[in-house]
């Protein structure tokens, strides 16, 4: 398909995700990508993909998407502290890593639904762990020609995240609580996906199905960009020559974000490792220390509820990529859906000639809270993601010695999770979030986001409950009735 019609469509028919037919390669522009601004870059990486968009369809949606929505004209900054680089991926709309894409995706669709000629409503559906639901919210309400519906775990996104998506406006906008964890809700969305007879009848109603989750391509290819950028904001500093090697420490649960420095390194991007950090919930790092992958075991809720997931749906992707067989991935799914689990060659994840380069990590929560106060005492706040990547990060430098440049990815602002947060760096947490984060404000000499501050007088919106099985159910009462 055409990359317009990938986003439209979001995956494909049988249920299997959408992957560029080739890398585009831009080894031979490092100095030249390292002098463009954000917005430059973003264009310069996207085009590579979206063969089909025009340089001025392209350049209207970066320019719309990377504007006063982020408090900071570098969109994603390069932190320094005590020797560690955090790449701040949260000063977007939403407070998170999923506004780097999110904030685009709409135009990408938008564009997409002019060059294929359709006037049906898009609809979107979204399962979220906590942070791709309000960032969807956010980038699609009020836009003319989509709907939206978001499911989250009702009992597994912090207080703040699940006011973000309750309190959201917007006459097109749906937001469901499931009462199940991320992966009920992204199974549930997905079977929806592969029902040929609701397809139908969506259709029949003038409507296009889509996703603005990870499996979508459009929401993953503009992730790819931020990895070039913090690159580039290392070769700015001096701390790197160009062409030098650099590892990316990752927070991630679904795989998406560091798939996208997968694609990068395909790319020519100089990425020596992806060190890939898991939480409690670790079927990453079991996949990786032994091509094993078992989703056959205790759901943990944690203080990183974005990555309290067990189905890394993008993984699917990366042995595609590895493997170049789509029959051979298509029986792993198989027996992921069947039996929970599959097995796949170890040797070609990890180190050695011709691996894709990924070792894993994880931190469970001691770890986690140990990783917020070190941190904190050394002038830097951090939320309970961006920390167990860096204890992940410290785990591999002190077993390896490796001392290549490293950059963590930090994927929230420690205000979303401002209980857990100030919990760990030893603050007193009586009183409601918003004394929590005057407090954390206080004692860490950091502002409270705005964002946060809009959340305390905004009514509740959006009250709708379902069990896990009736996602169905709840959408044909949405749209069907």
């Amino acid at each position: 398909m055409t990359a317009a019609q990938a986003i439209l469509k979001g995956i494909a028919g049988d249920g299997g995700l959408f992957v560029p037919e080739a890398f585009p390669d831009m080894s031979g522009r490092l100095a030249e990508l390292a002098g463009l601004e954000y917005k430059a870059l973003a264009i310069e990486i996207l085009r590579g993909y979206l063969t089909d968009f025009a340089p001025e369809e392209l350049a209207d949606c970066v320019e719309r998407a990377y504007d006063q929505k982020f408090d900071t004209p570098l969109i994603a900054p390069l932190a320094a502290c005590g020797g560690y680089n955090f790449l701040e991926l949260y000063h977007g709309a939403t407070l998170a890593f999923k506004d780097m894409a999110l904030s685009i995706l709409p135009y990408f669709m938008l564009t997409a639904l002019k060059k294929t000629g359709s006037d049906s409503e898009i609809v979107i559906l979204t399962a979220t762990s906590g942070d791709t639901g309000k960032a969807a919210l956010e980038s699609f309400a009020g836009v003319k020609g989509v709907r939206i519906a978001v499911f989250f775990p009702e009992e597994g996104v912090s207080e703040i995240q699940k006011l973000q998506m309750t309190t959201q406006t917007g006459s097109n906008v749906h937001v469901i609580g499931i009462y199940g964890n991320f992966d009920d809700a992204q199974t549930g969305l997905k079977a929806i996906f592969s029902d040929a007879a609701f397809d139908a009848e969506m259709s029949r109603r003038g409507y296009t199905l889509s996703s603005a989750n990870s499996i979508n391509i459009g929401r993953l290819l503009p992730q790819v960009v931020y990895y070039f950028w913090a690159y580039a904001q290392l070769v700015r500093r001096g701390d790197i020559r160009t062409g030098q090697e650099i590892n990316f420490t990752v927070p991630t649960g679904n795989f998406g974000n560091i798939l996208a420095g997968y694609y990068a390194r395909r790319m020519g991007l100089p990425v020596g490792k992806l060190i890939c950090a898991s939480n409690s919930n670790k079927v990453l790092y079991d996949f990786f220390r032994t091509g094993e992958y078992d989703k056959n075991r205790e759901f943990v809720v944690t203080s990183s509820p974005s990555m309290d997931i067990l189905v890394s749906s993008n993984l699917e992707r990366l042995l595609y990529h590895i493997e170049n067989d789509p029959v051979k991935v298509g029986g792993l799914m198989q027996s992921l859906n069947a039996a929970g689990r599959y097995d796949f060659p170890s040797a070609l994840l990890g180190s050695g000639a011709g691996s894709a380069g990924f070792i894993g990590f994880y931190a469970d929560e001691d770890e986690t809270r140990e990783a917020i106060k070190a941190a904190y005492d050394a002038g830097y706040l951090i939320d309970p993601h961006t920390a167990v990547a860096f204890a992940c990060y410290k785990k591999y430098a002190a077993q390896t010695g490796n001392d290549t440049p490293n950059v963590i990815l930090s994927t929230a602002s420690p205000y979303k999770f401002v209980q857990d947060v100030a919990r760990s760096v030893g603050l007193d947490c009586k009183g409601d979030m918003f004394d929590l984060a005057g407090s954390l404000a206080h004692v860490s000499g950091t502002r409270v986001p705005q964002q946060l501050l809009n959340l305390k007088n905004a009514p509740v919106l959006h009250n709708t409950k379902c069990a896990k099985t009736e996602i169905r159910g709840a959408l044909e009462r949405i749209f069907l009735e």
